[in-house]
C-alpha cells in the first residue's frame, strides 16, 4: 500500500503551552503541518487547553485563506485511578510524621512537564491520558474535566482526573493511552523486571474498563523512537489490543513546530530548569537531533513510516508492517470519520441570572432606564425632557440592535453590588458618553450636561462589545465578594502570560553559556538606552516615555549588535525563544462572569484563584472572539483616599465609629458630581493657581502641576484640557505652550468659520480631544452623522488602510469639503482644516474619559480646600513608601510641622493634631499589628516601668524585637526621663539588655550610663532602616532651600546641564577597585525627590579624598551617561562641594 501524506494525522501534539516541554505557538504547528501535507492536527497540551484559543483563531484564518485544514481539540491529562483511594493514602501519610513532608500540594496554573522523572512518591504518581473532542458535547466534557482537575483534591502538584470523573464525562470523548508516561506504561514500569507476560496481563486488567466504557473511542497508542522501553511498550500494547479487540494508532507526540526547531526546544527546556537542573537532564544542548534519538515535529504519513522503519530496524522487536501501516492510517479515519467537522461554540456568554426571569433583557433594560429618567427629569422643562428622552431612545435602540442589553444589565449589577462595600468611580473611558449608563448608575456623569457624545462609545454596527471600565476603591475586595456572591463556577479572572523578554533571555542564555555577568550587564543596560532615542526619532516622538520594540533594539543598539557578533550562537537562541511563555499571571482587573463557566472553557487555578485559560489584554485578545466578555474591575487609590478622608471628617463631626453606610451617605450628600459645585473658584485659586498640590489626582507629576498652574485652570473643562495636553504627542508639538499663550491672551486664535469657534472656542482653536474632530466634521460636513464622524476618527488614526477603508475615508473627505464650501469656507480653508485634523488625530485624547477624571481631580481639590487636615492625613496614609518623604515635604509646605513617632500619641494612621502631623506606629518596620494593638489598648505610659512591668503589657506581643524597633525609630523618647543620659543609654538599658524586673532595670541604668546618645548618622540610619523614610529635614535646613532657590540650584535628580550644578546628600559611600586594582568610590545619593542614584567617582586617593555620609553637597559639572548615570574623575575637590 502506498501512503499519501494526508493519510496520517498527528493526534498527540504539544505547543509552548506545555510549558518548558513543548515549543512554538499552536499556529506555528498548524502552519507547518498544513504545508507538510497534513489536513488536520490535534493539540493536546499537558494538563490544560491554554493554547486552544490560538488554535481556533488560526483555524478560522486558514479557512478564510481557503486552506483545507481541520483543528482537533484535546488535552493530555494527568490521570489517577481513584481520587478517594488517593485521599485515603494522603491521610495515612500525613499521620506518619516521617512521611508528612510528602504532602506538599504546590500551586501552579502552568504545568512544567517532567516525563523522564521516575517519581517514587506515592502521592505524586499519575499517568498521562490523551483526550480528544469528538464534537461540541465532547469538548464541553473535556472542559469540565480540565476545570475540575484544577479544583479541590484533584489538584496535587499537577491537575488530575480520575476514572469516576472520566466516566461521568465520557460522552463525545476519544481516549488514547498516551506515551511512556501513559496509563498503559504504568504496568510496564511496575512489572518490567517480571517480564512481558506479566506486563500484558496487568495492562489488560487496567485497560479493559476503558474498552468497555469507550468502545471504539478507545485506542492504544504506539510511538517511534530509539528508547528501548518504548519498543517494549509498543510490543505489549499490540498484544493487549489483540486481546481486548481495540485499535492501534501511531502518533509522533510532536513537541516543536518544524524539523529545525529541535535546538530551540532543547534550550527552552533547559531555561525552564535553570537553577534547579534535575539529575537526569544534561545542561549542555545536544549537537544534533541524532544525538537526541528522535524527532518530534508534526510529521506527515511518509515521515511517520520512515520513522517507524528507522527505529524499528534498530530495535530488538520484529513488527508487523501491515499492522503498523494500519495504526498510521487509523489516525486519518479518527480525524475525518469519528471526529465531527466542528469549531467550538463562540456564542456570547453572559450571565442570564442578572436578567429578571419574567422579562427579556431589552424590556428589563428599557424599564429600568425609563423609570430612572422620569425620576431624574422631575421638575425639568419640556425642552429638556424632550432632548433627554430622544437621546435615551436612540441609545436603547442601538444597544438593542447590537444585542448588548444583557451586558448593560450585568454591568449595572456589578456596580450596584459593589456600592455595598466600597466607592465606585464617577466614570472612566468612553462609557461616560452614555446617558443610559448614567441613569443605571453605572457612571455618575450626565453626558448631556458635559456634551459627551454617545457615538464615541458605541454606534450601530459596531464590531465587538462595548468596553465599560469601572474604578473601585478596593478592587481586590470586590473580586472576592463577586466570587462569594455568584460562585467560583460563575466568576473567573483573566489570565495573562509572562513571556521571555530580550533582557532576561540574554541574561539566562549567557548564564548557561558561561559568559561573564559583567559583560552581559553592560549589554542589557546599554541596549535600551541606545535604541530608545533613535526609535523615538523614527516615530516623531519628542517627549514622554517610549519603550522600543524587540526589533528596534536589535536594529539600533550597537552594543547589542557587537555582543551578537561575538556570540552568534546566543543570538540564534535569543531570536528563537523571545516571546515564548515563561509563566502565567493574572490580568490586573479583568473578570469573566457567566452562568456555568466550567462547561464553557477549561478553567485553571493559580494561587487559589480561578482563572481563564485564555488571555485578553493589549497584545492578546482571545476571550471576546470566543464569546467571553471582559468586565474590568479596576482599582483607583484616590477613591480609597476619599473614603478615608470622609471617615476622618465624620469622626471630627462627632461620629465615633463611622460605618461604610455613613461614609457613602456623606459622599452622596457632599461630594457626588450631581451635588458638588464644580464652579467654586476658591478651589481653583487655592489649589491650582497657587500650585498647592497634595495628592491631587492627575496632578502628581511636576510637569503636570506646572501646566495646571501656568494655565490657571478655572473649570472642569480646563482641567480636562490640560490633562489631555500633558501627554507625549501634544507636548512634542508644543500644544501646551500654545494653549497657555492663547489663554493668557498673548496669541489670539483665528477661526475660518463661526462653527469652528463653536466647537473649538473653549480650547482656543486647538484640537485637543478626539471628540473635537467628530464635532467638526459633523457640523461642517455634508450630511455627516456622528456615527460617520466616529468612523472617520478611527480611520484618521490608522496607517496602512485597506482599499475599502481608503475609499470610505475619501468619501468622508469629499463630503467634509463639500459641506465646508456650502457653509462659505474656501476649498483651501477646508483642506487646511482637514490636514490639521489628520495631524492632531494621532494624539487626540478622549473627552469622554477626560471629563470624569477631571471631576475626580476637582473632588480632591475640594476636599483639600475645605477639609485640609483630613485630606492631608489621608494623602500621607496612601502615598507609597518610596514617595512618603516627598509627601511629608509637601505637607510641610502647607505649614504643618511633623512630630516624631511617639508610643503615646501615634495611632495606626497619620493624624493632624494642633497643626502638627503625627506619624503612625504602622510606619515602623518590625512592629507588628498585634504589638500596635496592645500598645494602643494599654497606653498611656508615663514611664518605661509602665511599659515593661506595671500595665500588664503582654510581652509575647510587645517583645524585644518590637521594643528595639520603636526605640531606635525614636518612638520611646517620651519615656526617657532624667535617669537616662541619652538615647543610646536608654536603648542599651531597656532594650538590648532587656530587664525582667525593676531591680534589673535600675542596675542596667547604672551599667550603661556612659553610652550617651546615638550619633546623628546613627539616628538617620535607624530612621531610614526602620521607617523607609530618609529624614532629609535632619540634613537640609530651611535656609539651605532658600540658598538653592536664590542660586537656581536644582536637586541632582533635576540636573540642569547648562547650570552644571545639582545638590544631593550621600547616604552610603563604598570604596571599590577597578579590574586593574585602581580605587574608586561608589556613592549612593538622595535629594528632595527621594529617589536614590549611584555616582562612580574615578581616580580618587582614599588617603585624602573623603565624602561624608548624611552631609549636604553641591555636585558641580559631573559627567553623565545614559547607561551609567553620573560620574566624576580625578580628585573630589573639583566636583564635590560640601556645604555648611
Amino acid at each position: 500500500m502506498e501512503l499519501k501524506k494526508e493519510q496520517f494525522v498527528n493526534l498527540h501534539g504539544h505547543s509552548c503551552f506545555s510549558l518548558f516541554d513543548g515549543f512554538g505557538f499552536p499556529q506555528e504547528h498548524m502552519n507547518f503541518a498544513h504545508d507538510n501535507g497534513s489536513k488536520a492536527l490535534a493539540l493536546t497540551d499537558h494538563g490544560s487547553m491554554n493554547g486552544l484559543s490560538y488554535q481556533l483563531l488560526r483555524a478560522k484564518e486558514m479557512k478564510a485563506e481557503g486552506k483545507d485544514f481541520k483543528p482537533i481539540f484535546g488535552v493530555e491529562a494527568y490521570y489517577i485511578d481513584s481520587l478517594e483511594e488517593w485521599k485515603t493514602l494522603r491521610n495515612e501519610i500525613a499521620e506518619d510524621k516521617k512521611r508528612a513532608k510528602e504532602v506538599d500540594k504546590g500551586d501552579s496554573a502552568m504545568v512544567v512537564e517532567d516525563e523522564q522523572r521516575n517519581d517514587k512518591r506515592a502521592l505524586s504518581r499519575k499517568r498521562h491520558i490523551v483526550l480528544l473532542a469528538q464534537n461540541q458535547k465532547g469538548l464541553e466534557n473535556i472542559f469540565e474535566m480540565v476545570s475540575k482537575s484544577y479544583s479541590g483534591d484533584y489538584f496535587y502538584r499537577k491537575p488530575r482526573i480520575d476514572w469516576e470523573l472520566l466516566k461521568k464525562h465520557q460522552e463525545g470523548v476519544i481516549v488514547a493511552t498516551a506515551c511512556l508516561g501513559g496509563i498503559a506504561a504504568g504496568s510496564m514500569w511496575k512489572l518490567q523486571e517480571e517480564g512481558e507476560e506479566a506486563i500484558v496481563e496487568d495492562m489488560v486488567g487496567n485497560l479493559a474498563k476503558f474498552r468497555d466504557t469507550f468502545g471504539d473511542r478507545f485506542y492504544a497508542e504506539l510511538q517511534w523512537n530509539n528508547i528501548p522501553e518504548q519498543h517494549l511498550l509498543n510490543k505489549c500494547l499490540i498484544k493487549v489490543a489483540q486481546q481486548l479487540d481495540i485499535k492501534l494508532i501511531s502518533t509522533c507526540d510532536s513537541h516543536y513546530p518544524t524539523p529545525d526547531a529541535w535546538r530551540d526546544r532543547e534550550v527552552y527546556k533547559r531555561l525552564g530548569w535553570l537553577g534547579k537542573m534535575p539529575a537526569w537532564m544534561d545542561n549542555s544542548v545536544p549537537e544534533s537531533v541524532e544525538e537526541i534519538g528522535y524527532e518530534l515535529y508534526p510529521k506527515n504519513a511518509h515521515e511517520m513510516w520512515d520513522s517507524y522503519k528507522r527505529y524499528a530496524d534498530d530495535s530488538d522487536f520484529d513488527y508487523d508492517d501491515d499492522l503498523v501501516m494500519e495504526s498510521i492510517t487509523n489516525t486519518a479515519s479518527i480525524a475525518f470519520e469519528q471526529i465531527e467537522d466542528f469549531l467550538p461554540d463562540t456564542s456570547v456568554q453572559l450571565p442570564s441570572f442578572m436578567v429578571p426571569s419574567d422579562q427579556s433583557a431589552d424590556d428589563a433594560l428599557a424599564d429600568l432606564a425609563e423609570k430612572a429618567l422620569a425620576l431624574y427629569l422631575r421638575g425639568s422643562d419640556k425642552t429638556k425632557k424632550r432632548h433627554y428622552r430622544k437621546r435615551l431612545a436612540e441609545e436603547l435602540d442601538v444597544i438593542s440592535s447590537q444585542k448588548f442589553s444583557e451586558y448593560f444589565l450585568a454591568t449595572k449589577a456589578i456596580t450596584d453590588f459593589s456600592w455595598n462595600y466600597c466607592f465606585v468611580g464617577p466614570a472612566r473611558g468612553s462609557a461616560a458618553g452614555s446617558l443610559l449608563a448614567f441613569l443605571l448608575k453605572i457612571t455618575q456623569i450626565d453626558p448631556m450636561e458635559w456634551n459627551l457624545p454617545f457615538e464615541r462609545f458605541l454606534t450601530r454596527g459596531s464590531t465587538g462589545f462595548p468596553d465599560i471600565d469601572i474604578d473601585f476603591s478596593d478592587n481586590s475586595l470586590i473580586k472576592d465578594k463577586m466570587v462569594e456572591e455568584w460562585g467560583e463556577d460563575s466568576v473567573a479572572f483573566i489570565s495573562n502570560y509572562n513571556t521571555m523578554q530580550l533582557s532576561s533571555l540574554i541574561k539566562d542564555i549567557s548564564k548557561r553559556e558561561d559568559v561573564p555577568f559583567t559583560e552581559v550587564n553592560v549589554v542589557t543596560k546599554a541596549m535600551f538606552a541606545e535604541a530608545t532615542p533613535i526609535a523615538k526619532k523614527k516615530h516623531g516622538i519628542k517627549a514622554g516615555v517610549y519603550t522600543p520594540t524587540f526589533q528596534e533594539v536589535c536594529d539600533y543598539s550597537e552594543t547589542l549588535q557587537g555582543f551578537f557578533r561575538k556570540y552568534p550562537h546566543i543570538q540564534s537562541q535569543v531570536l528563537g525563544l523571545v516571546g515564548s511563555p515563561r509563566s502565567i499571571g493574572r490580568h490586573a482587573a479583568g473578570a469573566i462572569i457567566g452562568d456555568y463557566l466550567p462547561s464553557k472553557m477549561p478553567l485553571i487555578t493559580s494561587k487559589g484563584v480561578r482563572q481563564t485559560p485564555w488571555a485578553e489584554g493589549q497584545n492578546v485578545r482571545h476571550l471576546e472572539p470566543l464569546g467571553f466578555i471582559k468586565f474590568d474591575i479596576l482599582g483607583l487609590e484616590t477613591l480609597k483616599t476619599f473614603e478615608d478622608t470622609i471617615e476622618r471628617i465624620l469622626i471630627s463631626e462627632g461620629v465615633r465609629e463611622p460605618s461604610f453606610e455613613d461614609i457613602k451617605s456623606w459622599y452622596y450628600k457632599n461630594l457626588h458630581p450631581s451635588v458638588l459645585d464644580m464652579t467654586d473658584q476658591k478651589v481653583y485659586k487655592g489649589v491650582f493657581h497657587k500650585a498647592n498640590y497634595a495628592g491631587i489626582f492627575q496632578f502628581m507629576n511636576g510637569g503636570m502641576q506646572r501646566l495646571g498652574t501656568n494655565a490657571k485652570v478655572s473649570s472642569i473643562e480646563e482641567i480636562a484640557t490640560v490633562s489631555a495636553i500633558y501627554r507625549p504627542g501634544p507636548l512634542s508639538a508644543g500644544v501646551d505652550k500654545m494653549y497657555v499663550k492663547a489663554k493668557e491672551g498673548i496669541e489670539d486664535p483665528e477661526y475660518a468659520h463661526p462653527l469652528i469657534e463653536q466647537v473649538l472656542g473653549k480650547t482656543f482653536g486647538l484640537i485637543v480631544f478626539q471628540e473635537d474632530i467628530m464635532n467638526l466634521v459633523n457640523v461642517l460636513g455634508d450630511k455627516i452623522t456622528m456615527t460617520d464622524a466616529n468612523v472617520l476618527r478611527k480611520l484618521l488614526t490608522k496607517k496602512g488602510l485597506s482599499e475599502t477603508k481608503m475609499r470610505k475615508k475619501k468619501d468622508l473627505y469629499d463630503r467634509f469639503v463639500k459641506g465646508c464650501e456650502k457653509k462659505g469656507m474656501s476649498f483651501t480653508q477646508a483642506k487646511s482644516l482637514w490636514e490639521k485634523m489628520e495631524y492632531f488625530s494621532g494624539y487626540g485624547f478622549s473627552k469622554n474619559h477626560a471629563i470624569p477624571y477631571s471631576i475626580i481631580s476637582y473632588q480632591c481639590a475640594w476636599l483639600q480646600t475645605y477639609y485640609q487636615d483630613q485630606w492631608v492625613s489621608s494623602f500621607l496614609d496612601h502615598e507609597p513608601e518610596k514617595r512618603k518623604e516627598a509627601a511629608i515635604n509637601i505637607a510641610r509646605s502647607f505649614g504643618y510641622k511633623v512630630k516624631g513617632l511617639d508610643i503615646n500619641t501615634s495611632e495606626k494612621r497619620w493624624q493632624v493634631v494642633d497643626n502638627k502631623l503625627v506619624p503612625p506606629l504602622t510606619t515602623i518596620k518590625g512592629l507588628g499589628d498585634a504589638a500596635i494593638d496592645e500598645i494602643i489598648h494599654k497606653r498611656p505610659f508615663s514611664s518605661v516601668e509602665d511599659l515593661l512591668f506595671d500595665k500588664g503589657v503582654v510581652a509575647r506581643k510587645v517583645n524585644k524585637k518590637s521594643l528595639d524597633a520603636m526605640c531606635r525609630a525614636g518612638a520611646m523618647q517620651s519615656l526617657m526621663d532624667e535617669r537616662f543620659f541619652g538615647s543610646k543609654h536608654f536603648w542599651s538599658a531597656v532594650v538590648v539588655d532587656k530587664p525582667k524586673n525593676k531591680k534589673k532595670l535600675g542596675e542596667n541604668i547604672e551599667k550603661y550610663k556612659d553610652e550617651g546618645n546615638f550619633s546623628k548618622g546613627e539616628q538617620i540610619n535607624h530612621l531610614q532602616a526602620l521607617t523607609g523614610i530618609y529624614p532629609i529635614n535632619m540634613v537640609v535646613p530651611v535656609k539651605a532651600y532658600d540658598f538653592f532657590e536664590m542660586q537656581g540650584i536644582m536637586p541632582l535628580s533635576e540636573y540642569d546641564k547648562e547650570l552644571g550644578k545639582g545638590w544631593c546628600i550621600p547616604t552610603e559611600v563604598n570604596l571599590k577597585k577597578t579590574k586593574t586594582g585602581k580605587p574608586y568610590y561608589q556613592v549612593t545619593v538622595i535629594d528632595s525627590s527621594m529617589e536614590t542614584q549611584r555616582i562612580n567617582c574615578w581616580g580618587v586617593d582614599p588617603t585624602r579624598d573623603f565624602i561624608y555620609p548624611h552631609k549636604l553637597y553641591v555636585l558641580e559639572w559631573p559627567q553623565f551617561n545614559a547607561t551609567w548615570g553620573f560620574s566624576t574623575r580625578g580628585g573630589l575637590s573639583r566636583n564635590w562641594k560640601l556645604l555648611g
